[in-house]
């Protein structure tokens, strides 16, 4: 258990380290160069000319996908436990 802990640390560390990195300098050049007006823009036209559900709905389908599978995963584990 302790060397899993280390190794998830040590992932997460990584990752955070890399997001951080690619984050903070896309957001302060985003802020001096006013890309970001011309994003919420191009968002604002996008979602009135298709009724603003794609993004959305997307999400919504992979955030159940991903609840079944903890579902699913929980139910198979306890029914092994079971049968022992």
């Amino acid at each position: 258990m302790a060397d899993m802990v280390k190794w998830w640390s040590r992932l997460t560390a990584a990752l955070t380290g890399a997001v951080l990195s690619l984050v903070i300098p896309v957001h302060a050049w985003a802020a001096s160069s006013g890309a970001g007006e011309v994003a919420t823009e191009a968002v604002k036209r996008r979602t009135r000319s298709r009724g603003g559900f794609g993004f959305f709905a997307f999400g919504g389908l992979c955030c159940l996908l991903i609840v079944g599978g903890v579902v699913l995963t929980i139910v198979l584990i306890s029914r092994n436990r079971r049968r022992r």
